[in-house]
């Protein structure tokens, strides 16, 4: 029997002998490990560095040249970090077979294993880990590399439609061809890639439990965009006839709405294919921004087809509203449905070029192509029209005028057209395509403003038309008269204009052709009115109509209390008309600017923001309004110091007249011949100004008459004063009285003086104290004296007749 301690060191020693070639065997496997790891982990390094790089680079590179040069240091990239991972696969394959050889660690409660296998498990671990970390780093470097390639294939896209002026080859030229004859392998695979896509999806929507609703979206979209657009078209034109007053306001309104059904009618019907195949499951990313953009795409060539429909009005010959003969536009009827199918066409060409990424010769080629087939529809249309014109000239039938604005479209588009296609010839294929899809934006825009504005206008006048039902309805209830149906009418119509304006300009410069929609049209608007230049009033775009009603209730209330004291409080407290003309008056300037505060505080405006506008105006009232606000002091002071009031009898500059209206920047006189004289408020001040009322001044009538040396002066002044006595209007205090004024050859000069109440009572009180007058001096058989300068006449005249006598004799 062996003893137990001489066992147990025979057991330790022959573990040993069996373990030491198993430490030996995990030392030489964790060799190649240890060598290949820094050569992994440097390429990575190395690797990640020249992507760091290259990202700093393509942020900083400004020509086509550059980005191209990095799309393929990328390409390159990509290859290296597919080959490291590639080499690293088997390495990867063996430690995890010699892992499998030794198995998962013991459970908890089980034989122990020896520590040699344990730190061999551990060993193999930690180099397979290190593999691990290696290969996954080289997949982020490889798709980082791939999705930056892609971004600087986008800027280089992006940088083609932009750099007008990169001449990338003829058209004619085998390099513009190459995409057709000789395909990148690149955007074989992208394209193959989305028709897989696409034809997973279509596949989808015609399975068993989705064919029949496929079957029945596809037929009511066909059904929606031919039959519903026919029928919703006949609809509207009989509601016209029915509905609507004789007039432009039919045409106009037809047009608009042809327009308005095609572009509907193929929105629903796009929708329902879209919902086709999204029913079904959701669409990849890719085919999802190829369905929004072909729906964009969509509506835009419908727009180009129904303005055609509307412009030319095939089937309405009479409600055309542009100036064209009929042979005309029957010869040009067929170029928008052409335009619209092409743009579609390739319009959908350039899209999946963009969806798919395709590289930088392909989307030249879609360009190029796009843009010369445009091009010349765009040429052919102005020649067929201008040879149909010529043909029916020669046959001696009568044309339409063309207009100055008919002409300046005819002449642009023939122009453009023929520029587009030189410089496809030229290799300018980007400035072409610029060109083209500028030309049809340009042309949309202006022809939709066209219709619009002549329904705008077409639309006011009907509505304020003493002779339509909506006239008649505001002369009833509101009481306008026709003066002010004209007014409304003038207004709405210039507002509609202004907006309509607005909206021109804003699609004209910050939209393009394929790319806006009118939400993004009104967002833009929005974003103007919301810029920099309200958010530095403080404007909030909500408070505006805030304002308006504040401005509109101010308004109204202070003409209403105006009334009230002009009419009823005034003439009740107070008598003199002046004083009720300044307190009314001076009450309007002052409630005309509280209201102007109201709604300047309504709208938002902080008064510190206005600082600016002070300073300005100070600047202009020191050259340009110094008059205006001199009169308007003046103004002020006429209606507070009082020295001229309203009913006053004034005499300014050799004119006398009443004063009738006192204003905030001149005063209105009306002279004795009923015409009115007006004058600046500051003259009233600056200038000698005769009141003749002021203080209750009363009328002086004096009459001077000559007599001849043998009257009795005693006598006449009786008679004089008897008949101004007698007379009425004449104040017995100060009495009348009679004045010698002057003895000469010419006879006795008496003139005699009375005081009336009013100076205005003096022209009539002296013409019938002079009737008065002469009647009493011919009782009394008192002659006035004869003017000595026409005895002196006659004696000239006899002595000159007797010497003629004497003469001839």
């Amino acid at each position: 029997m062996l003893k137990p301690r001489p066992f147990l060191l025979l057991l330790l020693l022959l573990l040993g002998l069996q373990l030491t070639p198993l430490a030996a065997v995990a030392a030489t496997q964790d060799d190649p490990a240890a060598e290949s790891a820094p050569d992994h982990a440097t390429q990575l390094k190395a690797a990640q560095k020249q992507l760091d790089s290259m990202k700093q680079l393509v942020s900083k590179a400004t020509t086509d040249t550059q980005l191209s040069k990095l799309r393929l240091a990328t390409d390159d990239l990509v290859a290296g970090m597919e080959k490291l991972a590639t080499d690293l696969q088997p390495e990867q394959d063996k430690l995890k077979a010699q892992l499998d050889v030794l198995g998962p660690a013991p459970a908890a409660g089980a034989l122990p294993e020896t520590p040699a296998v344990a730190q061999q498990r551990n060993a193999l671990n930690n180099s397979k880990k290190q593999l691990d970390d290696a290969v996954k780093r080289a997949q982020a470097i490889k798709s980082s590399a791939f999705d930056l390639g892609q971004q600087i294939g986008d800027l280089r896209r992006v940088a083609f439609k932009t750099q007008l002026a990169l001449n990338t080859g003829s058209i004619l030229g085998i390099k513009f061809w190459a995409p057709v004859l000789q395909p990148s392998e690149d955007d074989v695979q992208r394209l193959d890639q989305f028709n897989a896509e696409m034809k997973a999806a279509w596949d989808a929507s015609w399975q068993d439990e989705w064919r029949y609703g496929t079957l029945a979206l596809l037929a009511l979209a066909v059904i929606v965009w031919s039959w519903g657009r026919y029928f919703s078209e006949r609809f509207l034109a009989w509601v016209s006839i029915r509905f609507l007053p004789d007039g432009r306001l039919r045409r106009s309104f037809m047009a608009i709405v042809t327009v308005a059904v095609t572009v509907i009618t193929t929105s629903i019907a796009l929708n329902l294919l879209y919902y086709v195949f999204v029913r079904v499951q959701p669409l990849p990313v890719t085919l999802e921004d190829f369905a929004e953009g072909f729906n964009r795409l969509g509506i835009f060539c419908a727009l180009i087809a129904g303005l055609g429909r509307a412009a030319l009005s095939l089937n309405r010959p009479s409600w055309r509203l542009a100036s064209m003969d009929n042979d005309v536009a029957a010869g040009l009827r067929y170029f928008s449905p052409l335009l619209a199918g092409l743009a579609l066409a390739f319009g959908t060409v350039e899209l999946i070029n963009n969806v798919v990424s395709a590289s930088l010769a392909t989307t030249i080629f879609g360009n190029g192509l796009v843009a010369g087939l445009i091009g010349m529809v765009l040429l052919a249309a102005p020649l067929r029209g201008q040879r149909i014109r010529r043909r029916l000239e020669q046959q001696g039938a009568h044309l339409e005028k063309r207009t100055l604005i008919g002409g300046l479209v005819h002449l642009v588009t023939l122009v453009c057209s023929m520029v587009i296609l030189f410089s496809l010839l030229i290799g300018y294929i980007a400035f072409a395509r610029f060109l083209t899809y500028q030309l049809i934006w340009v042309v949309l825009v202006l022809m939709a403003f066209y219709f619009m504005v002549l329904f705008a206008t077409d639309l006011c006048a009907a509505l304020f038309s003493p002779q339509t039902v909506s006239g008649k309805m505001l002369k009833k209830t509101l009481s306008f008269k026709d003066r002010h149906l004209e007014q409304m009418s003038i207004i709405t119509t210039a507002l509609a204009k202004c907006s309509l304006l607005l909206l021109m300009i804003v699609a004209l410069f910050n939209g393009s052709f394929g790319s806006t929609t009118p939400g993004s049209l009104m967002e833009k608007i929005v974003s103007i009115l919301t810029g920099e230049g309200l958010q530095r009033f403080n404007i909030v775009p909500g408070n505006l109509l805030n304002a308006v009603i504040c401005l509109a209730i101010g308004i109204y209330i202070l003409r209403a209390v105006r009334r009230w004291l002009g009419s009823e409080l005034l003439p009740k407290t107070i008598s003199d008309v002046g004083i009720r003309a300044s307190l009314v008056t001076l009450f309007s300037n002052i409630g005309y600017v509280l209201v102007i505060l109201i709604t300047l505080a309504a709208l938002g405006i902080q008064w510190s923001n206005l600082a600016w506008i002070v300073s300005a105006l100070s600047v202009g009232i020191g050259f340009g309004l110094q008059e205006i606000v001199k009169n308007f002091i003046s103004g002020l002071i006429l209606l507070t110091e009082r020295p001229v009031k309203v009913g006053d009898m004034i005499g300014i500059g050799g004119v006398e007249g009443d004063v009738r209206r006192i204003n905030v920047r001149a005063t209105e006189i009306q002279l004795s011949d009923r015409s009115t004289m007006i004058v600046p408020n500051s003259q009233l001040i600056s200038q000698n100004v005769r009141n003749a009322t002021m203080g209750n001044a009363q009328g002086v009538v004096t009459i001077a008459l000559t007599f001849p040396t043998s009257i009795d002066p005693e006598q006449v002044r009786n008679i004089l004063l008897s008949a101004y006595n007698e007379y009425e209007t004449i104040l017995e205090t100060p009495a009348p009285y009679v004045r010698f004024s002057q003895l000469g050859p010419d006879g006795i000069i008496l003139s005699v003086t009375g005081y009336v109440p009013n100076p205005r009572m003096v022209g009539a009180t002296k013409s019938e104290l002079l009737f008065n007058i002469l009647k009493l001096l011919r009782a009394q058989e008192v002659s006035l004296s004869s003017p000595q300068e026409v005895v002196f006449m006659k004696q000239q005249a006899t002595r000159y007749q007797a010497n003629e006598e004497e003469h001839s004799s």
